[in-house]
C-alpha cells in the first residue's frame, strides 16, 4: 500500500491539484495539512468520486486543518493531542483497516514557531512535548504506526539549502532538532533516510525569490514508521511534480510505499 503526506496550503484552492495528482498517483491514503477550511466545507463528494470513500477531517477556518483520505475504512479517529489543550486543528489519527491488518496513522501539521525566543516558539516546544507523550501512548497500543505530516523541522544540515546561513533560525534550531530525535528515540524511523536519496532533496520551497527554480528548499515533510512497519517499507520519495503546476502549494507530496503483506 502507498501512503502520502501533502501540505496543500488551502484545500479549497488546491482541490483540483489533489484530484489531478491522485488520478495519476492513486495512493491508498493521502494525509493533508493546512486545509484552511471548516468541516462543513470539506469536499467529501469530490473526494469520494476520486476513490476516497473514507475521509476523516479536522478543519478550522482560515488556518491549520488536517485530514486523512482513505480508500479503506477508518476506525478510532482521534482529533488533536490527547492530554494537551489546544485550540488549533493540528492532529488527526485513525486506524486503517487493510487486508493484512490495522495500521495506525497519525497526521500532523506541526507548529511553525515563527522565531526562536518568541511566544510562538515556546508554544511549539510545549506542543512538541505534548505530541511526544501522545505518540508514545499510541505506540504502546499500536505496533504498526505511521507518524507523518508537515513537521516544520529540518532535522539535519542536509535537509536545508543553506545550513550554515540558516543555523539556529526557525526549523533549524537545536531545540527543534532535539524534539525530532526524541520522536525517533521512541522507536520510529525516518523512512526517507532508509534509502539512497539525491543530494538537496527537499519538500518545501518558498514562493519568493525563485525558491523552487533555484532549489532553495527545506525537507520539513516527513514520514516516520514504527519498528513493526520498518521491515515492510519498500520506498519513500518526494514527488516534485505538483510544485511545477500553476499556483501550486509551496510543499510537494512525500510518498511511502509499504509491501502489501505488511
Amino acid at each position: 500500500m502507498k501512503i502520502a503526506t501533502w501540505n496543500v496550503n488551502s484545500l479549497t484552492a488546491r482541490l483540483p491539484h489533489v484530484l489531478q495528482w491522485t488520478a495519476a498517483n492513486p495512493v491508498d491514503l493521502l494525509c493533508l495539512q493546512e486545509l484552511k477550511l471548516t468541516d462543513d466545507k470539506f469536499p467529501h463528494d469530490a473526494l469520494r468520486e476520486a476513490g476516497y470513500a473514507h475521509c476523516a477531517a479536522f478543519g478550522q477556518k482560515t488556518y491549520n486543518g488536517v485530514a486523512i483520505l482513505s480508500r479503506h475504512p477508518l476506525q478510532e479517529v482521534v482529533k488533536n493531542i490527547e492530554g494537551f489543550e489546544d485550540e488549533h486543528a493540528r492532529v488527526i489519527a485513525a486506524t486503517v483497516d487493510t487486508a493484512h491488518g490495522p495500521v495506525r496513522v497519525m497526521n500532523g501539521y506541526f507548529v511553525n514557531g515563527q522565531e526562536p525566543g518568541s511566544e510562538k516558539f515556546a508554544y511549539k516546544m510545549a506542543w512538541l512535548t505534548g505530541l511526544r507523550a501522545f505518540v508514545q501512548a499510541q505506540m504502546a497500543r499500536h505496533e504498526r504506526l505511521v507518524l507523518l505530516g508537515d513537521f516544520n523541522i529540518a532535522p539535519e544540515d542536509r535537509d536545508s539549502f543553506d545550513p550554515e546561513g540558516l543555523r539556529e533560525t526557525i526549523h533549524h534550531t537545536t531545540e527543534e532538532r532535539e524534539h525530532f530525535r526524541a520522536l525517533l528515540a521512541l522507536g520510529l524511523v525516518d523512512s526517507f533516510r532508509m534509502f539512497e536519496q539525491p543530494e538537496k532533496s527537499f519538500s518545501w520551497w518558498d514562493y519568493r525569490m525563485l525558491g523552487y527554480q533555484k532549489n532553495r528548499g527545506l525537507r520539513i515533510d516527513h514520514i516516520l514508521v514504527s519498528e513493526g512497519l520498518k521491515p515492510h517499507v519498500k520506498a519513500c520519495a518526494v514527488d516534485r511534480t505538483p510544485r511545477k503546476w500553476e499556483k501550486p502549494s509551496d510543499h510537494a507530496p512525500v510518498i511511502l510505499d509499504i509491501a502489501r503483506g505488511a
